[in-house]
């Protein structure tokens, strides 16, 4: 062989190596050598003292035996007063301290959430951390021109399939209102299948009557196989917002409650008394209220069905006390959503909170520092499901696609801050930087352990930008949105999830009132 040819030879191995380990490294990694992945345990922040957790304790139990709930409804009366409550002659059931105590002991732990896909399954208990859609959203946003357009079951399918592709958002709660479904039956049951047509992670959503669940749940039966199987694996669940604060039962949502009790479904006991307004304004008062709300919550459904499964869905919500207008992006916002994450340890119990509810109206500066430093409080101090996590604008009102994937960036972010620094005795790295200063090029470039950890210890964004300015004038100066509308579009045009078989789909047309059309949901 000549020398030019072994030469020649020796450069096209050499290329060949670097290409393959290109290749590899641009592979997906198993979910266990992910940098980030679902369920990463937070906890480190904690905005309250164990002291302070005791005394919002004792003082939420002192509102419920000393002020107590108005407004239950008969059953709801039936099955509490039975469990111990006591209802007084002003019409409000009271509850002695030893039925909340009697009720935490028998309240179910650590029970998963289920996707369609078990690959999605969520485990949610100790101070696991996931995030999620959710909201109520009445609006779509256009981010370039700021428009805002009313939103359609349309887009709650979409927003599902978008989600369905995202690595850090790991559920999908209802997040718009069908707003040109007029007939409440219709609305509640076309974004139940939206939803789940749309993705095969968990799902949550809501219902304003108990027939309208009811259905649904026959259409959930149905794409499960069986009731029996859809109560092996529940993969939907109930949002319920059970209490009109300051501690009044909401009665058609207590009635829905009763049905997903009985029908196997997870329901989030959501209190979202706003600090200010239907709370106090005071911080901790807010906590109290809240926690009250949700202890009574549990009392009411333990006493349906003992053990049966229910997130302590403490939203506290702000207001900026200047209009009375919710201020879903502030820091005091970020402060109670983080401590009813501390609340929920405290019981031990799968909690629920809400972060991300930006007021700026479209994906620009302060909806990222917003979003940014409420997630970072939030995920950091456990909170188990991380609600309304994504897309929201204009502090509930407006929705945006596009946000979805800017949000994702965040929150990918915000899950390696939870993961946090390995100090094993390998990543302490004496031997690397031993043999970087003294036998090798005096930097780290090139080295084995980089070219490992570049994959397994370090996150890059989907849609961020990281080019250096000449490349980005090169690429013709895209800004976040520009960049989310391009992958977004890639995703939009090719992601047309199938996992309900087409004779399962046909079945649950013939028999409800879907008004979802067909063409919407494949491509082409």
């Amino acid at each position: 062989m000549s020398a030019t040819t072994s030469a020649t030879t020796d450069v096209t191995v050499r290329r060949g190596g670097r290409e393959a380990r290109r290749a590899a490294r641009a592979a997906p990694l198993p979910e266990n050598m992910q940098p980030v992945r679902s369920g990463l345990e937070g906890g480190r922040y904690k905005p309250l003292s164990d002291a302070d957790v005791l005394k919002i304790h004792n003082a939420a139990i002192d509102v419920l035996e000393k002020i107590g709930m108005a407004d239950a409804i008969p059953s709801g009366i039936e099955v509490m007063t039975k469990a111990g409550a006591i209802l007084n002659s002003n019409g409000r059931l009271t509850f002695p301290r030893a039925v909340i105590e009697d009720t935490l002991a028998k309240a179910a732990r650590r029970f998963p959430l289920y996707g369609q896909d078990p690959r999605h399954d969520l485990h949610p208990w100790d101070k696991k951390v996931y995030f999620g859609t959710a909201g109520a959203a009445v609006h779509m946003v256009d981010p370039v021109t700021g428009d805002y357009r009313d939103s359609v079951t349309k887009d709650q399918f979409d927003i599902a399939r978008i989600v369905d592709t995202l690595d850090h958002i790991h559920f999908c709660q209802r997040s718009v209102v069908c707003r040109e479904l007029p007939d409440p039956f219709e609305m509640d049951f076309n974004t139940c299948y939206a939803a789940v047509s749309g993705t095969t992670k968990h799902v949550g959503s809501s219902w304003v009557d108990p027939r309208h669940l009811e259905a649904s749940l026959q259409m959930l039966h149905m794409i499960a196989g069986s009731e029996e199987k859809w109560r092996e694996r529940p993969f939907v669940s109930q949002s319920n917002c059970f209490v009109v604060p300051p501690l009044k039962f909401a009665q058609d949502a207590c009635r829905c409650l009763e049905v997903a009790v009985r029908g196997g479904m997870p329901v989030l006991l959501l209190s979202a008394g706003q600090a200010g307004a239907t709370a106090p304004a005071a911080l901790a008062g807010a906590i109290v209220q809240e926690v009250a709300e949700c202890l009574a919550g549990l009392v009411y459904v333990n006493a349906i069905k003992p053990g049966a499964p229910a997130i302590f869905g403490t939203w506290c919500f702000v207001s900026d006390l200047r209009t009375g207008a919710m201020s879903g992006g502030s820091p005091e916002q970020a402060l109670l959503s983080a401590a009813s994450a501390q609340m929920a340890q405290f019981y031990d119990l799968t909690g629920g909170t809400a972060s991300g509810m930006t007021d700026s109206k479209t994906p620009d500066a302060q909806a990222g520092y917003e979003k940014a430093y409420n997630h970072a409080l939030v995920g950091n101090a456990g909170a188990n499901m991380i609600y309304e996590s994504a897309g929201m604008h204009a502090s509930l009102l407006g929705f945006c696609l596009e946000s979805l994937l800017i949000d994702n960036d965040i929150i990918g972010a915000t899950q390696r801050t939870i993961k946090g620094i390995d100090v094993s005795d390998e990543h302490l790295s004496i031997e690397t930087i031993r043999k970087t200063c003294l036998e090798g090029p005096g930097h780290y470039l090139g080295s084995e352990q980089t070219l490992q950890l570049m994959q397994t210890e370090y996150v890059y964004p989907l849609v961020g930008d990281r080019s250096n300015p000449k490349e980005w004038v090169e690429q013709g100066r895209p800004d976040s949105v520009a960049r989310a509308q391009k992958k977004l579009k890639q995703i939009m045009n090719n992601h047309y999830p199938a996992h309900i078989p087409a004779a399962v789909d046909d079945a649950i047309r013939a028999k409800f009132p879907v008004r979802l059309e067909r063409e919407f949901m494949r491509k082409g």
